[in-house]
């Protein structure tokens, strides 16, 4: 807004100062910050998608508590592990590149080609796997090649939805993780028998986790796309821990309240 108001203050053709707030590219601007609020909102509307099951307990009667399986089931993770996994490759297909790039080697140029950066004076991909897992710097990059843009955001949903898939297993999330930790508190679902409560549960979860982790990567690409503020994986961040925040408080006074009745 700061800029939107100085540009208008100290330049004649208005037109074009409102074009320069909007869309300037040595400084941040109004789109990037509408994108960055448009974002954080959607990313919280997204937060309260969820399954609620209804719980019930085999020796108290009447006993009944709702459980949530979320949309975004593994949190932020997928977009996590992603950004990890993508920058481990860029790491190894430059070490590659630098020490066997002239010899031709096609092993090393499926993996990677690097240019160095005059302006910079670092190295950019321009070719080879980590070219086409890396983000289109614009929408030039995009019209130019089209291919590579399609390939990003395919590898970046599919990714995210994989790492979020792989993750409920190796963190103890999985429907039979979650099944054994209610038959230890003698917790069951409501409706469902025994014998088929993993089965009937993995759909929620499993589903939940890879659904999930692909709407986290579009929201990262549409982030990173229009210019956020920051990125894709730091709005995310941080608007999943302020979630958290919200509502580990708001459960601490629901709490407070039942025992105050009580």
């Amino acid at each position: 807004m700061i800029a939107l108001f100085h540009s208008f203050l100290t330049k004649s053709n208005k037109v074009l100062a409102l074009q320069h707030a909007f869309y300037r590219e040595n400084a941040p601007n109004i789109s990037s910050l509408l994108a960055t609020v448009i974002v954080f909102f959607v990313v919280i509307y997204f937060q309260g998608f969820r399954v609620e099951l209804t719980l019930t307990h085999r020796k108290v009667r009447g006993y009944k508590v709702p459980y949530p399986i979320k949309l975004f089931y593994t949190s932020n993770i997928p977009i996590i592990l992603q950004t990890a996994f993508v920058s481990n490759l860029y790491f190894f297909s430059q070490v590659l590149h630098r020490k066997y790039g002239k010899s031709g080697n096609y092993f090393v140029s499926f993996i990677g080609k690097w240019a160095e950066n005059d302006v910079s004076g670092g190295a950019a991909p321009i070719g080879g796997l980590a070219y086409y897992i890396s983000p289109p710097r614009n929408f030039l990059d995009i019209q130019t090649d089209p291919f590579h843009a399609l390939f990003y955001y395919i590898f970046v949903m599919c990714s995210c939805a994989f790492f979020s898939r792989l993750w409920i297993d190796i963190s103890g999330q999985s429907a039979r993780d979650i099944m054994k930790q209610l038959m230890e508190q003698e917790l069951m679902i409501e409706g469902w028998r025994e014998q088929s409560m993993v089965k009937k549960l993995s759909r929620y979860i499993n589903t939940a986790a890879a659904f999930g982790g692909i709407c986290i990567g579009a929201l990262c690409i549409f982030a990173d796309f229009m210019g956020a503020i920051g990125s894709g994986t730091g709005i995310l961040l941080a608007v999943t821990i302020i979630y958290q925040y919200f509502e580990q408080i708001s459960k601490e006074k629901q709490k407070g309240a039942d025992s105050v009745i009580f």
